[in-house]
């Protein structure tokens, strides 16, 4: 007869563990509303994203109000390439600006109905694809 042995392999729990915890977790959308101090008709908001990640930032306004936006990268371990689209209510995802398509990150941006609408922040290539991290600050006002 031949005997047939069994190992325990707890002793290996202890290593691995580290290196299964380490793994990147998918990044969720994350999303906030804009308020204005009283008073006031604008706000500096700021965030960070992390590769295919972004952020909306919704904002009640009225048709014919004129939404400034103006982003500026605050730290990253990549190129800086941070960007923002401005979505209309009720988009599915077509934007009435986008950003990428503008040389610089500061746009006034005609607002043509009265509803909520979604400013949104979102990282493109090498540092969304390398899942870089990128820190930004967002001047928003509604003239």
């Amino acid at each position: 007869m031949i005997g047939i042995k069994t190992f325990t392999y707890t002793f290996a729990v202890p290593y691995f563990l580290p290196l299964l915890l380490a793994v990147p977790q998918a990044q969720a959308q994350s999303s906030a509303e804009v308020a204005f101090e009283p008073g006031n008709y604008g706000t500096m908001l700021s965030g960070t994203l992390t590769g295919d990640a972004y952020m909306d930032y919704y904002l009640g306004a009225s048709g014919g109000q004129e939404l400034f936006v103006d982003l500026s990268v605050s730290s990253t371990d990549g190129t800086g390439s941070v960007y923002l689209n401005v979505l209309p209510p009720g988009s599915t995802g077509e934007a009435i600006y986008v950003g990428s398509m503008d040389e610089d990150s500061s746009e006034t941006v005609p607002l043509p109905e009265d509803g909520t609408y979604t400013i949104r922040v979102y990282l493109m290539g090498n540092d969304r694809d390398a899942g870089k991290t990128v820190g930004y600050n967002l001047d928003v006002s509604i003239q």
